[in-house]
């Protein structure tokens, strides 16, 4: 086998493996997402007595300062791929992770005051639609379990690149995947909190 047939065997479609294999599971993933999203809106759409529980502060404004935690680690995730120097990369990815750990225990500070001051559960709410305590803590524990995982993944990436087992494609592809994580979330936030303000 010649060394071209190697690399084409190594990079099929002309991508390179690592990131097709991303490529693929951010498709299949995003197609879980959404399906998770049109049955909110359905259930949303389809109930007459869907709760609009969320006041502005501190609900919304508390979700407000966890989309820009979030999106401030798109930047530095941003900033990773584009360091010219391995320092400023892995500096930059321990910046991302800690976004990301602050965006998860902010989450679970929401949670623990819905579900101990509010009574909230995924299976009843005091405001009379089990549904929604089901579908909110789904959504919302799903995408808090995507960004708890994307941590421990660049976690692993940056200590990989520090030892240069990894290199820059590692980083990149690892980008890929904590972009897709903020994405979701551009989707969850509007439809799920920003809708279910109290009017």
């Amino acid at each position: 086998m010649t060394a071209a047939s190697a690399e084409s065997l190594a990079r099929p479609f002309n991508i390179p493996s690592k990131k097709l294999g991303m490529w693929l599971f951010i498709v299949s993933d995003a197609l879980t997402f959404a399906t998770l999203l049109i049955c909110y809106t359905y259930l949303r759409l389809g109930s007459a007595q869907w709760p609009a529980p969320f006041e502005f502060f501190p609900s919304i404004v508390f979700s407000s300062v966890m989309t820009l935690v979030l999106l401030t680690s798109s930047l530095t995730m941003v900033a990773a791929v584009h360091a010219k120097e391995s320092g400023k990369t892995i500096r930059w990815l321990l910046i991302t992770m800690l976004c990301g750990a602050a965006f998860v225990a902010l989450h679970l500070t929401e949670w623990t005051h819905l579900i101990r001051d509010m009574q909230v559960t995924p299976w009843s709410n005091p405001w009379g639609e089990p549904l929604f305590g089901a579908v909110f803590f789904g959504i919302t524990g799903l995408h808090m379990l995507h960004v708890t995982a994307g941590v421990i993944y660049l976690g692993i990436v940056a200590a990989g690149f520090r030892s240069r087992r990894f290199t820059h494609d590692d980083v990149e592809v690892a980008g890929l995947y904590w972009h897709f994580v903020d994405l979701v979330w551009m989707f969850v936030f509007p439809l799920v909190y920003l809708m279910a303000v109290k009017p």
